[in-house]
């Protein structure tokens, strides 16, 4: 499932799970955790550099894996995985040691939480990146809260919201990505870093940077709407940034605003506003702060006292495909404040305790300037 390629002071990690999009399944995570300790203490590591096998890097969590141990009526082993994912993250977010991210396919959810934390993220032409989960039922977890908050304006709400997708160019000018470099120049790039003998992020950037492009952005990129996604993505609620846009839509037509408002209308009402939430509280926290929030938001989910949206979304589209998932509450008016509090509350369930994240010492400024 994760294969090691060790070439002097550089460890290559390769998600092998091809047929599944690399999609990271317990055992994938456990390994990566286990390997990101071990490297961050061996003084024989300057590097590590993780990539995908075939077209994905990776097309996120095995979320699937979770719904069917939350339908045979076990939500507590959904636990113990995001537990393990998002402390996965914790450790790239805050790693004392450059991490090289290869992101020539798609990524999304849990692809982004491993990659988008780690100091160095290299899209190619073939890159697809997307945070999807209000699709699902679900919401941007893995640290999104952190990251997207993070971006341009407010193109965190947008992307978090509506699950758009962006290419590598967008990537790279809302700062997902760090660097841009065309597939066929990657082999060249990867024989370059594994003769790296240094942790110096100068160096590591330095050599990306030989191999770098600058890509053109498309005409039609939302990227280049970012007035229009600040309009209205920096509303107050979910319904006032539906308004907003409609409000666009009749002024100028738009296939791109049309997108955006399908998008939010097929979406989990529930989902879309403890999405909004999280990436507005997101704006304020440190990244443990917010991985510890994500993760009371997740049992919450998987537990479905509120709302079952997360099984029945990934039946439709995941299990059944039918996409046609019947969301309860089936409209954004009948999804309350307190309703939405309750995601963001503790779990009354007696076994049930708060993420304990790993005490970090030593760490580079640009780990600190995390927390």
């Amino acid at each position: 499932m994760v294969l090691v390629e060790a070439k002097s002071f550089v460890r290559t990690l390769i998600l092998n799970r091809p047929k599944q999009l690399n999609a990271l399944s317990y055992h994938m995570i456990s390994r990566l955790l286990e390997l990101f300790f071990v490297y961050e203490k061996d003084s024989n590591v300057k590097l590590v550099i993780l990539k995908g096998k075939g077209r994905a890097f990776c097309a996120g969590g095995d979320v699937a894996a979770v719904v069917r141990d939350i339908n045979n009526g076990n939500w507590k082993s959904g636990d113990i995985y995001f537990r393990k994912e998002f402390t996965l993250n914790y450790l790239m977010a805050t790693y004392s040691k450059p991490q090289v991210s290869i992101l020539n396919g798609i990524v999304m959810g849990g692809g982004a939480g491993c990659s988008v934390h780690g100091s160095f993220r290299v899209a190619t032409e073939k890159s697809v990146f997307a945070m999807p989960e209000t699709a699902l039922g679900l919401f941007p977890d893995i640290g999104a809260s952190y990251f997207l908050s993070r971006l341009p304006g407010h193109f965190g709400e947008y992307l978090g919201l509506t699950g758009a997708r962006l290419d590598g160019a967008e990537m790279l000018a809302c700062g997902l990505a760090t660097h841009f470099v065309p597939s066929a120049k990657l082999p060249s790039l990867e024989a370059a870093l594994q003769a790296v003998d240094s942790s110096n992020q100068a160096i590591i950037a330095a050599i990306i940077g030989e191999n770098s492009e600058l890509p053109m952005l498309k005409e039609q990129s939302a990227y280049r709407r970012l007035d229009v996604i600040n309009r209205c993505f920096s509303r107050r609620t979910v319904e006032d940034i539906l308004s907003a846009l409609e409000r666009e839509a009749t002024n100028k037509a738009d296939d791109w605003i049309l997108a955006s408002i399908q998008s939010l209308k097929k979406a989990s009402p529930t989902s879309l506003k403890i999405s909004l939430r999280s990436i507005r509280e997101g704006r304020l926290q440190g990244v443990g702060q917010c991985l510890v929030r994500e993760y009371r938001m997740v049992c919450h989910v998987m537990r479905g006292k509120v709302s079952k949206d997360f099984v029945e979304g990934c039946r439709a589209i995941l299990l059944d495909k039918d996409k046609n998932p019947k969301w309860d509450p089936p409209r954004l008016e009948l999804v309350s404040d307190k309703m939405v509090d309750k995601y963001f509350s503790k779990v009354d369930d007696e076994d049930w305790e708060d993420l304990k994240l790993p005490p970090r010492s030593n760490l580079p400024a640009s780990a600190i300037a995390k927390l």
